[in-house]
């Protein structure tokens, strides 16, 4: 049964392939790459165009921006970007740490002056963000207990470039490159309710439903995880080019 369910998550992510093409990614046109530090202050500005109103939107731009900038230093840390080359703009962001344990605390120990000085403005607006505040720093993605997984902790796609397969890509972009650095799976956390095509997004895209949680300010989320067989070093099946639909895909 196991190998069967594996078989089938190749075959879903196959299928993406497909329907990045029918939705409309140029590949001539389109870059996926690594983000570099230089590309955070972009990437911040795409993030609170893309989710406002939410948390971490409303933290603030230092905020996200020390957030974005840990998995371009992180050792475990694995971020990319999508660009449009004509004109080049960045259009997309994925990131998410290969080895989820420990990584946010680590991140706070040697960043915590930057981490304060960031929240100090939102703090001083609404003291009552603390606690939550903390918990969303420490946050880990509540993983799944049977196995490791990679985490994939942020995806955003800018307003004007939805529709166009770049969640798609960037996702399965993501994938192999984690699977490359040696994780044998993944699993993501997103809203349960009022979120059905997200929920349906990541159901195409081969990742299966694992549960269900509350968290402490009372939001239904759903967990998803997408395992593969792979040898030794966790490298098996679609292949990173071949993923990406023939975007170019560099460091």
């Amino acid at each position: 049964m196991v190998e069967s369910q594996m078989s089938e998550g190749r075959r879903d992510l196959n299928r993406i392939s497909q329907m990045d093409q029918e939705s409309g990614v140029n590949a001539s046109s389109s870059v996926v790459r690594c983000m570099t530090d230089s590309d955070v202050e972009a990437v911040v500005s795409l993030h609170i165009r893309a989710f406002p109103g939410f948390f971490l939107s409303v933290l603030g731009h230092r905020v996200l921006r020390e957030f974005y900038r840990s998995f371009c230093f992180d050792s475990s840390g694995v971020a990319l970007v999508a660009e449009d080359v004509n004109p080049s703009r960045i259009v997309g962001v994925v990131a998410g740490p290969v080895v989820p344990e420990g990584y946010f605390r680590r991140l706070l120990a040697n960043r915590w002056w930057a981490f304060c000085l960031a929240c100090a403005s939102a703090v001083v607006r609404n003291p009552r963000i603390v606690p939550r505040l903390w918990r969303a720093l420490s946050y880990r993605g509540a993983p799944p207990d049977d196995r490791p997984r990679a985490l994939l902790s942020s995806i955003a796609v800018s307003p004007e470039a939805r529709n166009r397969g770049f969640g798609l890509l960037l996702v399965n972009a993501w994938v192999d490159a984690v699977r490359m650095r040696g994780a044998t799976g993944c699993y993501l956390t997103t809203d349960a309710e009022n979120n059905n095509a997200v929920n349906r997004f990541y159901e195409r895209a081969g990742w299966m439903r694992q549960g269900s949680f509350k968290t402490l300010e009372g939001r239904r989320m759903n967990m998803y995880v997408l395992d593969w067989v792979g040898d030794e070093r966790g490298i098996q099946g679609t292949g990173l080019q071949r993923t990406v639909t023939g975007a170019m895909l560099s460091p």
